[in-house]
């Protein structure tokens, strides 16, 4: 059913749901848009509104061609809405959601577009907040680029910052989704433009591997590691690259690279990608607490007749039919740990790759093969006590001495050559 928005649009049909509000398919002076319209309660305050107005000037003003352009910004009523450019395609959280992972130069492609959106944006004096693929689109109808990559384009500018009200958040919230939060925001720091920097670092981690370097459990835990642990090497990329990801991932935002330098950085590194197929490497085991599906014991016991299914970590799709995660909802409100919480996670490596057909630490797999180790040290180990002690027998046979035999006799064991 049709809706209308303000004076000049109209929305036809809902496209997707996120958290902070709905996407509309609509239709407007010059044409179709799309028109996010945020939730009700959000509309309805007053000092969230005021903030609205006075982002508007800063949101008109982008303009780039992998930046999904907002045209206008409407209040009306109980109506608060963005009026964006129309991308003819899908978002990256749905082609992850198909592929799991991209091969490397499609994923560094990609992530160089989002990148020079971002340097766009800085340079406006803009920060995202919120970079995560269900807000980057590809373009299904323009020209296929490096590895067969769509164009990409970043969407959602501004959301995070109009919902991030103190009143609403205080500073004992967090405003974002957890796997792309920077460490600085864990901390209660003020977000600056290196956060976006990090997200995107975390995204393109995403892209090669098929999970996010920090995620998986409860929401806390992850924002735990993103403060003490260090990132996971992922096997089979060039070292270039991983070096570029983990500078894109330190722990200090001085560190990171900003958003130019990381698109030029991207695109140089493209032609020694090319041809090059996806990462063979598994997901990393789950939590205490987690729920995980248990392997077969493949020691005596027949073969599975279907694939164990493997635990994936979903997030919130803007497209229809999507199940949400509250783990990644946009926009999740989170108590800032305290200092002895964060001190009290494990240090180290997090969540390291396991090699593909590794068996899961604490699976019925993984005990036959420790229960198949333990048998061939038993045997190996009576094997080399029996060989020793049949070598001592020997030793001591042929030393020339005599033995006395219960019937007095005395014999002499003849001497080798």
């Amino acid at each position: 059913m049709a809706r209308k928005i303000g004076s000049r649009y109209t929305a036809h049909q809902i496209l997707g749901r996120g958290s902070a509000g709905t996407v509309w398919l609509g239709e407007g002076p010059e044409g179709p848009v799309a028109i996010k319209l945020l939730r009700e309660d959000l509309a309805s305050d007053e000092e969230l509104v005021g903030r609205f107005v006075q982002e508007r000037t800063a949101l008109l003003g982008l303009d780039h061609p992998n930046v999904v352009s907002v045209r206008d910004l409407v209040v009306d009523g109980n109506d608060l809405a963005l009026i964006m450019d129309l991308v003819r395609g899908t978002d990256l959280r749905t082609r992850l959601d198909r592929d799991r992972r991209l091969a490397p130069e499609a994923a560094v492609a990609i992530a160089a577009d989002v990148a020079e959106a971002l340097a766009a944006a800085h340079a406006a004096g803009v920060v995202h907040r919120d970079v995560k693929p269900e807000n980057i689109l590809l373009d299904m109808q323009g020209p296929l680029g490096p590895g067969g990559s769509h164009h990409a384009l970043l969407t959602d500018f501004g959301v995070a910052k109009l919902i991030d009200i103190p009143k609403r958040t205080r500073t004992t919230k967090i405003i974002g989704t957890p796997d792309y939060l920077a460490p600085e925001i864990v901390e209660g720091l003020p977000p600056r433009a290196a956060v976006d920097i990090y997200a995107l670092a975390t995204v393109l981690y995403e892209l090669l591997a098929g999970f996010t370097p920090f995620g998986g459990g409860h929401p806390g835990a992850v924002l735990r590691r993103h403060v003490t642990e260090s990132v996971a090497p992922l096997p089979g990329i060039p070292d270039e690259l991983w070096q570029l990801v983990i500078q894109c991932l330190a722990k200090a935002p001085a560190s990171r690279l900003r958003a130019s330098e990381l698109a030029a950085r991207l695109r140089e590194l493209l032609p020694m990608l090319a041809g090059m197929p996806p990462l063979e490497v598994d997901e990393p085991d789950p939590e205490h607490g987690e729920a995980a599906p248990e392997e077969p014991d493949r020691a005596g016991a027949d073969p599975a007749p279907h694939p164990v299914p493997r635990v994936r970590r979903g997030a919130v799709p803007l497209v229809p039919g999507a199940r949400p995660d509250s783990n990644r909802d946009t926009h999740t409100s989170m108590r800032v740990p305290a200092p002895d919480e964060l001190a009290g996670g494990a240090h180290g490596t997090a969540r390291v790759p396991r090699p593909t057909g590794a068996p899961r630490p604490g699976s019925a797999r993984a005990r036959a093969a420790a229960r198949r180790r333990r048998i061939t040290l038993t045997v190996a180990g009576t094997a080399l006590a029996a060989a020793l002690g049949v070598g001592a027998w020997l030793a001591t046979s042929d030393d020339g001495s005599t033995d006395q035999p219960e019937n007095g006799t005395t014999t002499s064991a003849p001497a080798r050559p």
